[in-house]
């Protein structure tokens, strides 16, 4: 089993892969992460703009679907887990990439929060990406909502491509009873 993982920024994607991993023995990739090693091999500051911008760039060069394939297939050259274990990619934000996913049999889940409570979990959460004002983040969030254009992000289009929504505003453990009922699904 694949799962992807969309959504909006602050609402969840990472608390659902987790558990994933730690529940349920899921092999555990990461977009930001391959764009942050991206970033930091061109000698840039890791940060939302930087990371946006290299997506942007990686996506116009390659294709839209490029950066995860190439995570999943970076995976399955190092390890033969991949083929043996399910398997979440954590942070789906373009359409090609989403589609990509799906050509591969992947279900493609997205958790959303309402924006005050989604700020909040960011900024207490204080990773060098998420050190930004209410304003900041809401303009991120509208640069990233909705685009035409192929190589870029767009979380409306992709949050309607999802099998599955997750509305994340209450406790965790609600959060993850949620889960375990999209688990069954087939």
């Amino acid at each position: 089993m694949i799962i992807g993982i969309t959504g909006t920024l602050g609402a969840g994607k990472g608390t659902v892969a987790k558990y994933l991993v730690e529940r349920h023995n899921f092999m555990y990739l990461s977009v930001r992460n391959f764009l942050a090693a991206e970033v930091l091999r061109k000698g840039l500051i890791v940060n939302r703009d930087t990371i946006t911008a290299t997506a942007n760039d990686l996506r116009a060069k390659h294709g839209p679907g490029w950066i995860v394939e190439q995570i999943l297939t970076e995976a399955l050259g190092q390890t033969k887990a991949l083929r043996q274990r399910d398997v979440v990619i954590e942070s789906i934000r373009g359409v090609g990439e989403a589609q990509m996913l799906k050509s591969k049999g992947a279900t493609l889940w997205a958790v959303d929060a309402e924006v005050h409570i989604r700020h909040k979990r960011i900024v207490g959460r204080a990773s060098e990406t998420d050190a930004v004002s209410f304003e900041k983040f809401v303009e991120d969030e509208k640069r990233e909502w909705d685009n035409a254009d192929p190589s870029k992000q767009n979380l409306k289009a992709v949050i309607a491509m999802a099998d599955v929504v997750f509305q994340n505003d209450g406790t965790s453990e609600e959060l993850f009873a949620r889960v375990e009922e999209a688990l069954k699904k087939p």
